[in-house]
């Protein structure tokens, strides 16, 4: 990759970015220009795990097999004599104009978001070095966290290229994104005195478990998603006609190890993608059922009412769009839309769990400044 191409690339992603920067700038207010620098960079970074969806579901992982270039080019029109070489070669291959483009596009996006959290970054250190190191809410490490966790994400992408779409590559890629995405929440309620509520009585520890089963259920749900296991099962609630089908664990979750293939080299049984899918559909009910009574729970507490309600529709929503997928034969929309409802499970459930642990009691009658929770 040439000086010329890496450059291209940056200004690129900076060129994306300049859009909600430029909507940022019009705020008036240092603060109001953070929080809502917080708020579009979180936003961003949603809208790139959803169409980090879109790329994976649409198989465009490897529409370019270099990275970050495409054909050590920023972009597949200077790349398209190689282009067309792959697809007259293999015209449903990995490498087609289509797929090509749809990927550096995620790419692009991904460069964006790179550069909000450096501008994050800057601004927190300005502020905190001009304001003498008096103002907490300020403190500069955790954007700066943030950026040495994009520059992980970014290399997690790489190596998702670099080393085929090997499935536990491609599932810590998505489970860093939504860790990027769940971190960004956290600043942004921090940084929002209106989300400072009084803690829900026993509410912290049932938000924690409620957070760590989604991320499970999550991580399985990658799993299936990487190892194209969707349609293991067609039907439902039965699989193959059977409560319990015949299955094979040990290759199904043996995690390193190439995509399709067992770890020895084998073609990977079929068994092993029904164990996937299975365990996937199954543990789905243990997380609903928690989330919905997690839920009812916070419905109880008039500063947690809202975040209640909002769960009940998404987990509804979640449901909804599984058993489509099975039903439907695996619909694209509602299968990116099914990934983006895990999105919104994760926003709300560190929303939920920032409201029950620490949003102090009373403070939002207090002083908006001291509505910020201590910045760690």
């Amino acid at each position: 990759m040439n000086a010329i191409t890496l450059i291209e690339l940056g200004l690129t992603g900076l060129l994306v970015a300049l859009v909600p920067l430029y909507f940022v700038w019009r705020a008036k207010g240092f603060d109001n220009k953070y929080r809502k620098l917080v708020g579009v960079t979180m936003f961003f970074t949603f809208d790139l795990i959803m169409f980090g969806a879109f790329t994976r579901l649409t198989d465009s992982g490897l529409g370019c097999p270099d990275w970050p270039g495409c054909y050590n080019r920023s972009n597949p029109l200077l790349a398209h004599e190689h282009i067309n070489a792959a697809q007259q070669a293999m015209p449903t291959g990995p490498v087609t104009w289509s797929k090509a483009w749809i990927e550096m596009t995620h790419r692009y996006f991904a460069m964006a978001v790179g550069v909000l959290i450096i501008a994050l970054m800057v601004l927190a250190w300005r502020r905190w070095v001009r304001s003498g190191k008096t103002e907490p809410q300020y403190r500069p490490w955790f954007a700066t966290a943030l950026l040495g966790f994009v520059c992980l994400q970014g290399a997690f992408g790489a190596w998702t290229v670099t080393m085929k779409l090997q499935p536990v590559i491609v599932t810590i890629h998505l489970l860093l994104g939504l860790t990027l995405l769940a971190m960004l929440a956290w600043l942004y309620a921090r940084h929002n005195p209106h989300l400072a509520v009084s803690p829900g009585r026993g509410m912290a520890t049932p938000a924690a478990i409620g957070l760590a089963l989604l991320t499970l259920q999550i991580a399985l749900g990658g799993w299936v998603s990487t190892n194209y296991a969707a349609l293991a099962c067609t039907d439902f609630p039965l699989c193959d006609g059977k409560l319990v089908p015949d299955m094979d664990f040990a290759h199904g979750f043996t995690l390193w190890r190439h995509l399709g293939m067992t770890a020895a080299g084998d073609f990977l049984p079929f068994q092993a993608l029904t164990a996937i899918h299975w365990v996937h559909r199954s543990f789905a009910f243990v997380v609903i059922l928690y989330v919905v009574w997690l839920a009812h729970k916070a419905l109880r507490d008039p500063g947690l009412r809202k975040t209640g309600r909002w769960l009940l529709i998404i987990v509804a929503l979640q449901l909804c769009t599984g058993l489509a997928t099975i039903y439907l034969n695996w619909p694209l929309a509602i299968a990116v839309v099914h990934n983006g409802g895990a999105a919104l499970l994760v926003l709300l459930l560190v929303m939920l769990n920032y409201k029950a642990r620490y949003a102090p009691a009373g403070i939002a009658a207090a002083s908006p400044q001291a509505a910020v929770s201590p910045v760690t």
